[in-house]
């Protein structure tokens, strides 16, 4: 018979399962569909690989934790050059949302480091839910970033084929200086954050490969 779920272990699958349901939504209501399939499609995957892995046996804190602070350390720098060079208007401009950059910053520079903190001390002393937060940024905030390769190739809903900075109201939120990285129009093939999207993506993807390597085990 397989061992049964301790408490803290129930709860944390709830309060997962909560937050995999909920953050979703809350993105689509606040800024539009990608959060939906961005952080939708991170969360359930990283709860399914949560679930079969850390939820019922908490690996070891030097087998994760040290690759935890490399992806979200490396994730700072990304978050760095998303910001200087426009991430959150240029996402505005591609899929016609209202994302300010007061959001970005509170979301990704202040909220952010805060759970990446006190999830490093959970994942030291073994807590649950701590390795499905892990398992959520390996796979969202590490894999997805491929995502930055694709961005250029797609046209903006506001105005694709202009290449100048817009300022424009969407949904009653005024976005302004809204870039256009189209790579049809702009000639070059870049989207803000390109160029470190890969520094997340190396000790995320080891991560996964590690804990999943060590499930079969």
């Amino acid at each position: 018979m397989k061992n049964p779920l301790s408490l803290s272990q129930k709860l944390s699958f709830m309060a997962a399962c909560t937050f995999t349901v909920v953050a979703p939504i809350i993105g689509y209501h606040t800024i539009g569909l990608p959060p939906v399939i961005i952080v939708g499609g991170s969360a359930l995957v990283g709860l399914c690989c949560w679930y079969f892995t850390y939820l019922k046996k908490p690996v070891e804190p030097n087998i994760i934790l040290p690759l935890f602070i490399l992806t979200v350390a490396a994730l700072q720098i990304h978050i760095v050059e998303e910001y200087l060079m426009g991430f959150a208007p240029a996402m505005s401009r591609l899929f016609g949302i209202p994302w300010s950059e007061r959001s970005f910053l509170m979301v990704f520079a202040l909220i952010g480091p805060v759970i990446y903190t006190l999830t490093s001390l959970g994942l030291y002393y073994k807590v649950p839910i701590a390795g499905f937060v892990a398992w959520f940024i390996f796979i969202g905030l590490g894999v997805a970033e491929f995502t930055h390769f694709i961005f250029p190739l797609i046209s903006p809903e506001l105005l694709p084929h202009d290449p100048h900075s817009l300022t424009a109201s969407i949904k009653g939120t005024t976005i302004p200086t809204m870039p256009n990285f189209c790579v049809k129009t702009t000639g070059q093939y870049y989207f803000p954050g390109m160029w470190t999207a890969i520094l997340p993506m190396i000790p995320g993807c080891l991560a996964i490969y590690r804990l999943l390597i060590r499930k079969t085990q």
